[in-house]
């Protein structure tokens, strides 16, 4: 066991790699928001695509009280990096409808994609799914795709779960 005192310079070692995490977290913050503008961005105009008729939504926006993404509803971001790691927007008892649009593709560090239980209207499941590289679950169950499953999807190294029930 390493005792500090003995080894000052130990110390001043940790204390100054502690400071440069807490400041290089503090750098990607304006305005006490942590949420990143691409990614926000990115997400607006995913959601564009979208038909929302139960509001589920609702906390996505640009208004000032709402640029914050990192606490709309479905949205989960990595405390140190600030990056948008967590999509979940299963419609259990509200589905949103539409188009899963390419804009996905901005928010690289997604781990986790949840859009089951929505109304895709029998569309196919989009190839640009396989380029998300960091997913480790994705579901698309009882969501309303048709045809056949992109072998882009194999392109997920990471992925440790995959839904894609629909019955």
């Amino acid at each position: 066991m390493i005792k500090f005192f003995q080894h000052p310079h130990l110390l001043v070692i940790v204390l100054l790699l502690s400071l440069r995490d807490t400041c290089e977290h503090s750098i990607k913050t304006k305005d006490g928001i942590k949420c990143l503008e691409n990614e926000r961005q990115a997400l607006l105009k995913f959601k564009d695509e979208l038909i929302d008729e139960y509001g589920q939504l609702s906390s996505w926006g640009n208004n000032k009280d709402k640029k914050e993404c990192c606490k709309w509803r479905g949205i989960i971001c990595d405390n140190l990096t600030n990056h948008i790691i967590k999509l979940d927007l299963h419609g259990v008892s509200a589905p949103l409808r539409g188009n899963i649009s390419a804009w996905l593709l901005e928010i690289q560090h997604l781990e986790h994609l949840d859009l089951s239980f929505n109304d895709f209207n029998y569309n196919t499941i989009p190839q640009f799914i396989g380029s998300l590289g960091k997913l480790q679950y994705l579901d698309l169950s009882y969501s309303l795709f048709s045809g056949e499953i992109p072998h882009h999807l194999g392109n997920l190294s990471e992925l440790q779960y995959l839904g894609l029930s629909e019955k």
